[in-house]
């Protein structure tokens, strides 16, 4: 069986629950290497919950998923950690630790996924500092960096293991268009490279602007736009 050409991600007549709730239902879609594609849909619509199924945050109990080669209806709580390997995971509000330099963040996590050599971690590092855009970081600290600055910081976080998709939560949510737009084409440029992107935005100028694939979270249905007519205006 040739893996390569096997999708990086898939739900089967999935339900997405949050707590007790369902707020998805007969969720299928799938996505392919390289891909890029949006998730809208207005707040409490799923689509953070969505996510959070798709890095296992939260439980699959109905339907069937596979992200990276990992069923998340027979996933063990042992394995999560390497499913996140294999994933990148983006969210709005950073989550850095402020009282650690950029270095000493990046390094946290590649020692907390297994890396053990220094001269390898150090590398790796400055390698995806690189990527972002922002070498000359490595010193600083999360609060003397701009907004934008921090953004790219995460993304660089998230590449660290060389994930074959990322999953962004509203990344460009809290920043200035400006500074939106320059992460958006640091996104397209790392999809470029053949990071498959999922990204929940409400920035509908982006759908407008670039013909990627949309997912729509509404009325407890995932609307694909490669199947439905979805509209942007809600």
């Amino acid at each position: 069986m040739d893996f390569s050409t096997l999708p990086v991600l898939s739900m089967t007549q999935a339900t997405i629950y949050q707590g007790e709730n369902a707020v998805l239902s007969e969720v299928n879609f799938s996505i392919e290497q390289h891909e890029f594609v949006f998730l809208i849909g207005r707040t409490g619509s799923g689509k953070s919950s969505l996510l959070k199924t798709l890095y296992a945050d939260l439980p699959l109990s109905s339907g069937m998923g596979e992200v990276v080669g990992y069923s998340l209806t027979e996933i063990k709580s042992k394995e999560v950690p390497f499913l996140r390997r294999k994933i990148g995971i983006i969210f709005q509000d950073f989550q850095l630790f402020t009282d650690r330099s950029i270095s000493e963040n990046l390094s946290f996590v590649l020692k907390a996924t297994g890396w053990t050599d220094p001269l390898l971690i150090k590398e790796r590092i400055n390698d995806v500092l690189l990527q972002v855009g922002l070498s000359d970081a490595l010193g600083k600290m999360p609060h003397q960096l701009s907004g934008g600055e921090q953004q790219r910081v995460v993304i660089a976080r998230a590449l660290l293991n060389k994930p074959s998709i990322l999953l962004a939560d509203e990344p460009t949510g809290n920043l200035d268009p400006d500074v939106a737009d320059g992460i958006f084409k640091l996104f397209q440029e790392i999809n470029k490279q053949g990071t498959a992107i999922l990204m929940a935005t409400h920035n509908h100028e982006l759908l407008r602007k670039y013909p990627y694939r949309v997912l729509k979270c509404e009325k407890g249905r995932l609307l694909d736009s490669q199947v439905h007519d979805v509209s942007f205006s809600s």
